[in-house]
């Protein structure tokens, strides 16, 4: 990584010789979003990638009608009183968003600002907070910090609700500099303590926030550097203000887009870390900008990423127009390692290699398995002969083609396309059943566990 030219990396592709084409969109949609439908790609493909990353950054296309849907479907899932509920619920709105990027980045916020319903057991505070990262998903990171900062949810979750002026709670206040802002090694000890001291009073009443003023410590801290006798709101503006906020978070957004590893030199990401300080800690631009690099188009990115359960599955059917049961796919998802609302610690999902190991993969083979079985499962509203029927598929060859380009980020070795297209023109048996077995066998392939 350290001979990548920055200035080459972070310029559009536009103006590199690699052609904008059906495949980099594919690859858009998969980073960007859950993978998209053939028409969405073939709409793509006659755009820029300009023109397509500004419309997945720049759009709100979900309609009020969805909109007012979803609201529903989260008070249903509420009245319930059982948080477990929750995944499936989520699991619907990522098969069925227009709004894909927004939902990618709320599932990053959400690992970034990890919250579980095993301990915070009540559905609508942890409702609540879903909508609160998808409201500032795309907007601005200091805004986003200060909100979660009061969101009852963490409060609970981080024991902030029990932080009181004679014994102050220091949860909150390490994981703010450590996991939420700064990162390790940029803050001492005595500069949790003291801004643990600024949060003492925050707690919450009938499930919202409240500051009691008797529990405060309003006395004089010494937080990174800067003395005063601050308040909450102002404890978490110096940690914003610190300079090395910008590294630590766009090395995660580069990590979450660009590639798991191997970590990259300050060098590289200087353009964004400059760019994102300059813009106030906005996130959509410094987003605009990954998006559209030629670095995002190169070897160094595509392919350079495991699938999380997440993409592993919703990516399989947002590209083949399915559709299933969200409580059947949200249990397979706990086999694979990743449910939604319930990451396994504070540090979220660590991701990467850490996806993959024998279990796993067994679990992801069977997770297809019973998808292509479950008697709810649809695609295009019908079978996967009707899909391939509806995108004129005729020959062995041209599904393969096809599947290749809706489900790998890599090409296909030529021995494994012989085998698959023998498997289909083999003429045993049911044609949707060995339809359904050659899907399962690409999803099991080393190539389908990368993005």
């Amino acid at each position: 990584m350290h001979d990548i030219d920055p200035g080459w990396a972070w310029s559009p592709v536009e103006e590199s010789q690699q052609p904008w084409t059906r495949q980099l969109a594919a690859h858009l949609y998969r980073r960007a979003g859950f993978s998209a439908t053939s028409e969405t790609l073939d709409e793509a493909a006659n755009k820029s990638a300009a023109e397509v990353v500004a419309e997945l950054v720049d759009g709100r296309t979900e309609s009020e009608e969805y909109l007012a849907q979803m609201k529903q479907l989260g008070r249903t899932v509420v009245a319930t009183g059982n948080v477990e509920n929750l995944p499936a619920w989520w699991m619907y709105r990522f098969l069925t968003t227009t709004d894909m990027l927004r939902e990618k980045m709320t599932l990053f916020w959400h690992g970034h600002f990890a919250t579980s319903g095993d301990k915070v057991t009540d559905p609508q505070l942890m409702v609540d907070q879903n909508e609160l990262l998808r409201r500032n998903s795309l907007g601005n990171f200091g805004t986003l910090v200060a909100e979660i900062s009061r969101n009852p949810a963490m409060l609970i979750y981080l024991d902030s609700v029990t932080n009181r002026k004679a014994h102050p709670n220091e949860n909150f206040a390490r994981e703010v500099m450590e996991l939420f802002a700064l990162g390790e090694g940029r803050y001492t000890e005595d500069d949790i303590r003291e801004l643990s001291r600024c949060f003492t009073g925050w707690e919450i009443r009938n499930g919202r926030y409240r500051f009691n003023r008797y529990q405060h410590d309003s006395g004089r801290k010494s937080i990174l550097g800067q003395e005063g006798p601050f308040d909450g709101d102002e404890g978490v503006a110096i940690v914003l203000d610190q300079p090395a906020l910008p590294d630590f978070i766009i090395g995660k957004l580069y990590q979450f887009f660009i590639a798991d590893e191997p970590a990259p030199p300050a060098e590289l990401l200087a353009p964004l870390t400059i760019e994102f300080r300059e813009n106030g800690l906005n996130i959509a631009p410094v987003l605009k900008r990954i998006l559209s690099s030629q670095l995002f188009y190169s070897p160094h990115s595509v392919a350079r990423k495991v699938r999380s359960p997440v993409e592993f599955s919703v990516g399989f059917l947002r590209a083949l127009e399915g559709s299933t049961d969200q409580y059947a796919l949200t249990s397979g998802l706990s086999e694979l390692g990743q449910v939604p609302f319930f990451p396994p610690n504070v540090k979220g999902w660590d991701g990467g290699r850490t996806w993959i190991n024998s279990s796993t993969l067994l679990a992801r083979s069977n997770l297809i398995q019973s998808i292509l079985k479950n008697k709810n499962t649809r695609f295009s509203n019908g079978t996967l002969s009707d899909l391939f029927d509806k995108h004129r598929l005729n020959s062995s060859q041209e599904i393969i083609d096809w599947l290749e380009t809706m489900l790998l980020a890599v090409s296909l070795p030529e021995t494994v396309r012989l085998q698959l297209q023998s498997k289909i023109d083999s003429g045993s048996g049911n044609r949707e059943e060995r339809l359904k077995e050659v899907v399962h066998l690409i999803c099991g392939l080393p190539e389908y566990q990368l993005s």
